[in-house]
């Protein structure tokens, strides 16, 4: 996979990379990448893992992501999942080809209270042919309980 160029998998991949190792490194890398993309940077995510086909972020419960229930709000939710999948995919991604979302399901299985982690893991696909791939994210609370399961689908492939 190239680590060459200005596209946005590019940028992240070379972001995390530089910044990871550092101390700090991961909360840096965090706030510039909420600040690239303000929607997902509105739960103030912290992106603990990201390699090739996974990552691991978390969220912190804080009132401005609380419903009327006091438990993190749906949306969120969705949100921390789309992102985690988004971002293993970007990190990934070689130059030349692009991705986007096409589809997003989410099963709340329990109120999610407290800070929040969503992880996905999968392989990766083969970026040369235009397919569409559905990843599951698990979002899990401190004490390892699952509270959502969502399906994310990807279309990726090369740039037409």
């Amino acid at each position: 996979m190239s680590k060459v160029g200005n596209s946005p998998s590019a940028v992240i991949r070379g972001m995390w990379d530089r910044l990871n190792p550092m101390l700090g490194g991961k909360q840096i890398f965090s706030i510039l990448f909420g600040r690239m993309v303000p929607y997902s940077g509105s739960v103030r995510p912290l992106v603990l893992e990201l390699a090739p086909g996974k990552a691991r972020v978390c969220m912190q419960d804080r009132k401005a992501v609380r419903n009327h229930l006091n438990s993190v709000h749906a949306i969120a939710l969705m949100n921390l999942a789309e992102m985690a999948t988004g971002l293993a995919f970007a990190y990934a991604m070689p130059e030349g080809t692009r991705s986007i979302i096409t589809a997003l399901s989410m099963s709340y299985l329990k109120k999610a209270r407290g800070p929040l982690v969503a992880e996905c893991d999968f392989t990766l696909p083969d970026f040369s042919e235009k397919g569409e791939h559905a990843i599951e994210v698990l979002i899990r609370d401190r004490e390892g309980d699952v509270v959502a399961r969502a399906e994310a689908n990807w279309l990726v492939g090369p740039k037409s």
